[in-house]
């Protein structure tokens, strides 16, 4: 099991804390001496989370707050609470997502669901809070990407899936978004001489409630075939799942725009593995930052 290094002293964000791989991650991160903010959609869930991780470590430093990524009102409040403390944030973990909604559904700023909480909430989260993260002194911001971004590609001609709404298509794109998202960072940190590191992961095939959630929107059935498949397809638990996030987070070894998923694809420790040829276009990335920052209104000009 990878054993995360010594953090005290350091705060964290974890979003989607309050299960799977982000609660996994926010307990190991607080057990190894971080205080951790459990940035969470549903209070009382974070509550819930919280008091199971104080328990196996008493002592922690461990604080929930509410954070709906599909929400940029609901990121520039958090963000905004995180800023008016003035503490520098050493760690930011990109973690909360939403799969395979059924049927084309919006968010509040008129997003598609999927694009708007795992890629543009992100986008807007981090670049709100890179003011806090460049007071610290060695940051990071570890964003948690997926292995169907292999296949994925990013529509410009319908980044909203306005015209033609596929469950598995949008969040590929989405998980590609966040792999471009990550290697755009870690180009400007460097480019700009900044310490940031920002680094991504993927979980292979973890089995956590992101597989059945997601389908159940809307009034969707829980899915049948996740079921079967996690009987006939190699998966593991949060607790090995979690760890290509950790060791993007935390690992002395991890190196800008590296990331890092389970040794045999599915399953197994972590281990670097190669970027979709998808996400090595850093022309797109670009384009896509672009699009990014016109959508949220939220741009890293002047601070990054």
């Amino acid at each position: 099991m990878y054993q995360v290094p010594d953090q005290h002293g350091k705060l964290a964000v974890v979003t989607g804390a309050n299960s799977g791989t982000g609660k996994e991650a926010a307990q190991r991160l607080a057990g190894a001496g971080a205080r951790v903010i459990l940035a969470v959609r549903t209070p009382a869930k974070g509550e819930q989370a919280r008091d199971e991780m104080l328990a196996a470590h008493p002592g922690a430093r461990i604080e929930v707050r509410p954070l709906d990524l599909s929400d940029l009102g609901s990121v520039r409040s958090f963000a905004d609470g995180l800023a008016a403390e003035g503490r520098p944030l050493d760690l930011l973990v990109n973690n909360a997502g939403v799969m395979n909604v059924p049927r084309r559904t919006e968010t509040p700023d008129g997003f598609e669901l999927q694009l708007g909480s795992n890629f543009l909430g992100p986008f807007a989260l981090t670049v709100r809070l890179l003011p806090l993260l460049l007071d610290a002194p060695a940051p990071r911001v570890a964003t948690m990407s997926s292995g169907t971004a292999n296949r994925a590609r990013i529509d410009f001609d319908d980044l909203q899936s306005t015209r033609g709404y596929s469950p598995t298509r949008a969040y590929a794109q989405s998980k590609l978004a966040d792999l471009l998202l990550m290697l755009h960072l870690a180009g400007l940190a460097a480019r700009r001489g900044r310490s940031l590191l920002s680094a991504g992961a993927h979980p292979g095939y973890t089995r956590t409630n992101l597989m059945t959630s997601g389908p159940t929107l809307n009034g969707g059935r829980p899915g049948r075939l996740e079921s079967l498949l996690y009987k006939v397809v190699p998966s593991q638990g949060p607790e090995q799942g979690a760890e290509p996030l950790l060791y993007a987070a935390t690992s002395p070894a991890a190196t800008p725009g590296g990331y890092y998923g389970p040794r045999w694809g599915l399953v197994g420790p972590t281990k670097a593995v190669p970027l979709p040829r998808s996400a090595r276009d850093k022309a797109v990335a670009a384009r896509l930052w672009a699009e990014a920052e016109e959508l949220t209104g939220v741009s890293a000009a002047g601070t990054l």
